[in-house]
């Protein structure tokens, strides 16, 4: 069975820092595209970045470009998410997906709160 795992989020004040992981279980982590996504409270989800075991390659949306940063450990089966210059509309709950072949993977998610 696959599984993913999100951790990492927690408080913040403004301009801090966090580091989220998505650990996969279950799946050989040689064929995959994952993201991250955020939903807060009332809003729409939203996909922040994405990385391809393909050829490595990553994908950003424009509010957050220059300031996360995905990247993976495939020995750790794990995608992180460096968030750097966190803001208080950065404040939501953060889940990561999987795309495996044809079949599609959704985390638990982890809650970031950005206090000003």
């Amino acid at each position: 069975e696959v599984q993913l795992q999100a951790s990492g989020g927690g408080l913040v004040q403004a301009g801090g820092s966090l580091r989220l992981a998505c650990a996969v279980s279950g799946y050989s982590f040689d064929d995959y595209h994952i993201g991250w996504f955020r939903q807060a409270p009332g809003k729409a989800r939203e996909g922040l970045a994405s990385i391809s075991s393909t050829d490595d390659s990553t994908y950003y949306q424009d509010s957050v470009k220059g300031r996360f940063t995905i990247s993976s450990d495939d020995f750790a089966n794990t995608v992180y998410l460096r968030m750097n210059s966190l803001k208080p509309e950065d404040t939501a709950v953060y889940l990561c997906k999987a795309v495996m072949g044809s079949i599609t993977f959704w985390g638990q998610g982890t809650l970031v709160t950005v206090s000003s």
